[in-house]
């Protein structure tokens, strides 16, 4: 099947689909990265976090919860790395048996025949999405072996604060840098989910995209843990017991 092959198996409401797909994970990244008019978003509000983290690390001459900090995200990461494994798996299993997931697709209600090159097609790209996905769980679990290095390079806590402050700013650095990249392979796992629809309708495809866009990015901008990191110094005090509402 040549190229002209693929592109004639799938008519212009697929090909907007993928082209609405396409705009939106890689404009969505660019926003969350760069931020949306100077709001504050869950990746400054973490950074920050971390490097009152580093800061306070540095004052322990105990960093036994430190490390074991580090060995909780390390382990989490790699969770996802091993799922991203088996789901693509999973994918090229269902590559291999393409005619009984066709056939199964079409019972479904909603659901439109589609040729056997277009399904190729759409799975491919789920193995491609999960593979990225794969690939930013890996450097992500890289970065934090370098963060459990830089936690145990911790200079000596007489240095001088230029030093000390110098090492926090590293090490608040590394860490975000791996949690941007353990972000990037959970959003592909939500992008993933999108293409899902497309299996059954292009136009659900542009609706799941267009979802998931929306839920992702309520969450990053508004959602209750930002505006509770945003406002906890304006945040009444909790009586006994209790906690502040936010």
């Amino acid at each position: 099947m040549t190229f002209i092959g693929f592109f004639k198996s799938l008519g212009w409401a697929d090909w907007l689909g993928l082209a609405w797909f396409l705009v939106c994970w890689s404009g969505y990244e660019r926003l969350v990265e760069k931020g949306w008019k100077g709001h504050s978003t869950l990746l400054v509000e973490g950074h920050h976090l971390r490097v009152q983290w580093a800061r306070q690390l540095l004052t322990r001459e105990n960093r036994i919860v430190d490390c074991a900090l580090v060995a909780n995200l390390v382990s989490s990461v790699n969770f996802y790395a091993n799922t991203s494994i088996y789901i693509i798996a999973g994918l090229f299993a269902t590559l291999g048996a393409l005619d009984r997931f066709m056939d199964t697709a079409a019972e479904l209600q909603f659901s439109r025949s589609f040729s056997r090159e277009a399904m190729e097609l759409k799975l491919i790209l789920l193995i491609t999405i999960f593979v990225v996905a794969y690939f930013k769980f890996t450097w992500a679990l890289r970065q934090f072996n370098v963060l459990s290095i830089t936690t145990g390079a911790v200079p000596p806590r007489e240095s001088s604060p230029e030093v000390l402050e110098r090492f926090a700013q590293k090490h608040a650095a590394v860490n975000t840098c791996a949690g941007d990249d353990f972000n990037r392979g959970l959003r592909a796992y939500y992008f993933g989910l999108a293409v899902l629809g497309w299996m059954l309708s292009p136009w659900l495809f542009i609706i799941a995209t267009t979802v998931v866009v929306y839920v992702q990015a309520r969450r990053e901008f508004d959602s209750p843990v930002l505006r509770a990191l945003r406002d906890a110094d304006t945040l009444p005090a909790p009586e006994l017991g209790g906690a502040p509402k936010v």
